[in-house]
């Protein structure tokens, strides 16, 4: 250090300087930590207040390919976003992910987002030109969980699609994907696992439940239907969302009963342990993940008794919304309608 004459300098020493770094780190972490279980630890019942969207999302003229042109002629790419005015998953996208400054600085000088309400019956052109509500559009685009946001990138081809709301470090690694052009040269997934996107915190094994079936899994489904649902929750170590769920949601009595009518295994996302797929596939945990496209942990995936995927849950999940998914499998609503979403819909919220 320069220091002018008659000054005197006064170093550390090396301990209280190592003391010194360990205190700011745990600050750091202690401070990651409560960012991520504000954005993942929340009540999931619908709010009472509806959501008012940010000033700076466009008008919703309900025009895609119109949108879509002012979007490119800015220099930037066109985000739908459906949503529901009560959701508060939605609410939590609003406040959280576009409450940090960051994020919406780089979203609004990256993206023009087009509201879509999934209840409303107004008519909207979508990209390819076609009219329908915004409730069907909703429907055909199977927008199951909300906020769902779907990408497009110049071409009108779309680039990226979340079903449901994820935390602010998985969220802007979403808008760097699509804003820096990386879905061209790879999937959402291996930019993940390549870059340091995925948040991790204290190490430890997969939490387990007493309704899991043990190893080998042999899940196949496809000569001989089994007797009851399935559902396989995709996990993985050093997973503060997996801890969430399990020491919240699922330590709720309800789900927990509810989980025991079904076939519940659990597999690491990363492992290469083999599994038996319902379908009858031989490969392991991480390929069929890989296959799947998952890129969330946990991920929870509801198969039916002859091994047909019928809803799936990779994205950020409290008590309400697993609660509704485990009565639409477990009440085998899904024989009458096989949509999720459609039979949401139906029902109130």
């Amino acid at each position: 250090m320069n220091c002018a004459p008659g000054c005197r300098t006064r170093r550390l020493p090396a301990i209280a300087s190592h003391v010194l770094a360990a205190a700011l780190l745990a600050l750091a972490s202690a401070a990651a930590l409560a960012v991520a279980e504000d954005a993942i630890s929340f009540d999931d019942s619908p709010r009472d207040t509806p959501l008012d969207y940010p000033d700076w999302f466009k008008e919703p003229f309900l025009d895609l390919p119109a949108d879509h042109a002012k979007a490119v002629a800015a220099g930037k790419d066109l985000v739908v976003y459906f949503g529901q005015l009560r959701c508060a998953y939605c609410h939590q996208l609003m406040d959280v992910n576009f409450g940090a400054p960051d994020i919406e600085q780089y979203t609004r000088e990256h993206f023009d987002i087009v509201p879509i309400d999934i209840w409303g019956v107004a008519e909207v052109t979508d990209i390819q030109g076609e009219v329908l509500t915004e409730r069907d559009f909703a429907l055909r685009e199977e927008t199951n969980f909300t906020p769902s946001l779907v990408f497009y990138d110049e071409t009108g081809a779309e680039a990226l699609r979340l079903r449901g709301y994820y935390p602010p470090y998985q969220f802007r690694a979403a808008l760097e994907y699509v804003a820096d052009d990386h879905y061209k040269r790879e999937t959402f997934r291996d930019y993940l696992a390549r870059g340091e996107n995925r948040m991790v915190f204290d190490a430890g094994d997969l939490n387990d439940q007493d309704f899991f079936e043990p190893p080998p899994h042999n899940l196949d489904r496809s000569r001989l239907p089994s007797e009851r649902p399935l559902v396989v929750f995709f996990e993985q170590g050093d997973c503060h969302a997996c801890d969430v769920l399990h020491g919240e949601a699922l330590q709720e009595l309800l789900l927990q009963r509810e989980f025991e009518q079904f076939d519940s295994v659990q597999l690491d996302i990363w492992s290469d342990a083999p599994v038996v797929t319902p379908s009858g596939e031989r490969t392991t945990a991480r390929e069929w993940a890989k296959q799947l496209g998952l890129f969330y942990t946990p991920s929870l995936l509801f198969f039916d008794e002859h091994g047909r995927e019928l809803v799936r849950v990779d994205s950020v999940v409290g008590f309400y919304r697993l609660r509704n998914v485990m009565n639409y499998v477990g009440s085998k609503a899904y024989l009458d309608e096989p949509s999720y979403q459609r039979w949401r819909l139906s029902r109130p919220f």
